[in-house]
């Protein structure tokens, strides 16, 4: 069952809570977060990515990084733009991005649901990664924003959450630079919720594998001085209402061959190759790749095994294409493929083929909710890079004290 518990959220004060709500962390680069923020000193990626308030062209020691986050988010508090909720609660939190909807709930889940894999994950982590967030954490004694994880949803849940936006009003409604509009409501029936999440199976770890991983690395740092430590924020939305994108893979060489020999070797492969093909994709078992201006569809052949992880498009592509055909042997660690958000569209592969920055990329059908969820149920971990969640959720508008 799910373990789901309230919190006393740091959050911002309503007039500013547009200026303070940013991007992920992990969504932009340094330079990307620099120029974000140069005309907005309250913006979270301040206390998110505290390197953007320090010269580029210096070598600074990470200690001062963290150090200057935990300044930045107290002067936050202390200037009155943060205030802290009296009363532990749950908060709804809707995304809606065109004619897509998605709402969660907000809460705390336990740490040791996470360890014991009642919380389950389909993504490997990296250790860099983990220990920045962790560092992180430990110096704010805060988590900044919610892991994102997901579940089945029920009738009971669902008809809660919509009664609730229906008869309330929200204590944020804003929309953001790229046009989703983020709605969040405060909840005191925390009773009810509670209940009603211990009768849900399992939740999953959607995005954010690298911060839950990170809480409960500083749970072993801080579980003698803070129990509060022992949960973790985190933002749970039915399966049913989520959007996947794809995540299509940019390589730059072709391993020795020219092009007419890659696409050769293709055919040996593949159960059929069409000329002139859409970009995208239309079903599942079919890639469009892209080479010398000119886009292909590739019908892939059948795995050879029936577990959820091998059925996949992209560990077909791996085995069958990316590993034998351009000796890509370990996708997470080769330099020889990029992997690109499918936020950015086919125009970014055609972009980077024709600007010769390599030589060919693969548009590959978005996995499935539903596939995420049968690979994490088997104890599994999914290829690497195989999941854009859009839209994003905003960091700053929850903060976790821990």
């Amino acid at each position: 069952m799910v373990m789901l518990s309230p919190f006393s959220a740091v959050r911002p004060k309503a007039d500013f809570v547009q200026q303070i709500a940013s991007v992920p962390y992990d969504v932009v680069s340094t330079t990307e977060a620099k120029e974000i923020v140069k005309d907005n000193p309250l913006s979270f990626l301040h206390v998110t990515r505290p390197e953007v308030d320090f010269p580029d062209d210096k070598s600074i020691p990470s200690e001062k990084v963290y150090e200057k986050a935990k300044e930045n988010l107290n002067k936050l508090l202390e200037d009155g733009y943060l205030v802290t909720e009296e009363k532990p609660s749950f908060y709804l939190y809707r995304l809606k991005w065109g004619g897509h909807i998605q709402t969660a709930v907000v809460g705390c889940s336990s740490v040791d649901d996470y360890d014991n894999d009642l919380i389950k994950k389909h993504e490997k982590t990296r250790v860099d990664k983990e220990k920045d967030r962790t560092q992180l954490m430990l110096k704010l004694k805060a988590q900044t924003g919610p892991v994102f994880l997901t579940y089945r949803g029920i009738p009971e849940i669902s008809s809660f959450v919509q009664d609730h936006m229906e008869n309330n009003d929200p204590i944020y409604n804003f929309q953001a630079e790229d046009t989703v509009c983020h709605t969040v409501w405060r909840i005191k029936e925390i009773e009810f919720l509670v209940k009603a999440f211990n009768k849900v199976p399992a939740s999953y770890v959607a995005d954010g594998h690298h911060r839950a991983r990170s809480a409960s690395l500083a749970y072993e740092k801080l579980k003698n001085i803070s129990s509060e430590s022992g949960n973790f924020l985190t933002a749970l939305f039915p399966a049913e209402e989520l959007m996947v994108l794809p995540y299509n893979r940019f390589v730059h060489d072709l391993n020795g061959m020219v092009s007419h020999e890659f696409l050769a070797s293709l055919k040996k492969v593949c159960t059929n190759i069409t000329e002139n093909a859409s970009p995208e994709p239309a079903t599942k078992g079919k890639i469009s790749l892209y080479i010398d201006a000119k886009w292909y569809l590739l019908e892939l052949p059948d795995s050879e095994n029936d577990d959820p992880v091998s059925l996949l498009d992209a560990a077909i592509l791996q085995k069958k294409i990316l590993k034998p055909l351009l000796a890509i042997h370990d996708p997470r660690m080769s330099e020889k493929i990029s992997f690109i958000g499918g936020i950015r569209g086919t125009n970014e592969l055609e972009r980077l083929v024709n600007n010769k920055e390599g030589s060919v990329a693969f548009s590959l059908y978005p996995v499935q909710v539903k596939e995420v969820l049968d690979v994490a149920d088997a104890g599994m971990l999914l290829p690497p890079k195989c999941t854009w969640f859009e839209p994003k959720l905003r960091s700053g508008l929850f903060v976790h004290s821990i």
